[in-house]
């Protein structure tokens, strides 16, 4: 092993661990903590710190770090920001993870900048692909999003679906009194372009707790809302694909419409998911801060060992099945474009 030792940042969760999931099956990496949107539940409207660009792990760095992560048992990898698409080097990343035999390799994305890019990260190996599309009115999305332009996220979805993606999905963070009544026209827009729609509950991570629970309309009101569309029943999770409930359409199409319920149906339990800032910290938990910095023993060249060890211990710092995630205190500290949403 590497005598080149990561240092834990934060203190160790003193929480029985759960016997149910021995070890980590998913990553989340946040290449990038820069954003070209500002949307009202993850990055705040004023000044903000960022990582510095010396600090930010390089395509040498990510990928040795997932090939230890990969021999540690990762079998899928998402890459998120911050906004993805702003890392200078995101193809010739891509290119490199989809050679480390993944199970899955996806990114999410705010897809402002995926018209030009879609179809080489596609070229490249890239998986599926997620698209946040918070409204389809244009005053809406750019006051949700400070100052994001609808139609070319709008021409992004396009292209993520032209490309040829094994999979297309989009994210609505739905928020009372802007956009909780677009939910039958967002729904009927990306089915007819053949990709899927979830609709999100507004978590308690950073802004999210500043937004208050006011504006949280929940999965069961975002359901009722969809209900003239959508079979009965409690719907069902993907095997090995996140927290999110599926429910088919009535009329027998096959098409499906998810729903992530963060806030009131917390899904901690059998949560297999570690995460990777853009600086190099492993963090077991998205509404915690504390993690394993590896970012500088990567810049000097360490061994699969001693990441392999790195995360074990990010690992043993995950909470039990009694934590309640982004209900949590420690949610309203976390920087959700740091961390990765």
């Amino acid at each position: 092993m590497s005598a080149l030792l990561p240092v834990f940042r934060g203190e160790v969760s003193r929480a029985p661990w759960r016997a149910e999931v021995v070890a980590p099956r998913a990553v989340r990496l946040s290449v990038t903590d820069r954003c070209d949107m500002a949307c009202v539940y993850c990055r705040p409207a004023g000044s903000e710190t960022w990582v510095s660009p010396r600090d930010r792990l390089d395509v040498d760095a990510w990928t040795s770090l997932v090939a230890a992560l990969t021999a540690g048992g990762i079998r899928r990898v998402r890459i998120t920001g911050g906004e993805p698409l702003l890392y200078r080097d995101l193809v010739h990343l891509v290119e490199r993870l989809a050679t480390l035999g993944l199970d899955d390799l996806a990114l999410t994305t705010n897809g402002a900048r995926l018209g030009s890019m879609a179809r080489s990260l596609r070229a490249a190996g890239l998986r599926r692909v997620n698209v946040s599309l918070d409204s389809l009115d244009a005053p809406t999305f750019a006051r949700m999003t400070r100052g994001g332009d609808l139609t070319r996220v709008r021409r992004g979805l396009d292209a993520a679906c032209a490309a040829g993606f094994d999979e297309v999905k989009t994210n609505t963070v739905v928020l009372r009194g802007e956009n909780d009544g677009e939910l039958d026209a967002i729904t009927q827009h990306v089915w007819s372009r053949g990709a899927t729609p979830r609709f999100l509950e507004l978590m308690g991570v950073g802004e999210g707790r500043v937004l208050g629970e006011g504006a949280r309309v929940s999965s069961a009101a975002q359901r009722a809302a969809l209900a003239h569309l959508l079979d009965d029943g409690d719907g069902a999770r993907e095997a090995e694909r996140g927290p999110a409930v599926y429910l088919r359409a009535r009329d027998g199409s096959g098409r499906r419409v998810g729903f992530i319920a963060g806030a009131t149906e917390t899904f901690c339990e059998g949560c297999d998911r570690l995460r990777v800032t853009s600086d190099g910290v492993l963090r077991s938990c998205l509404a915690r801060t504390s993690g394993v910095a590896v970012g500088a023993v990567l810049r000097e060249g360490a061994e699969g060992d001693a990441l392999r060890a790195a995360m074990r211990v990010a690992w043993s710092d995950k909470p039990d099945g009694a934590w309640r995630g982004c209900t949590e205190e420690s949610a309203a500290s976390v920087s959700m474009r740091a961390t990765g949403g």
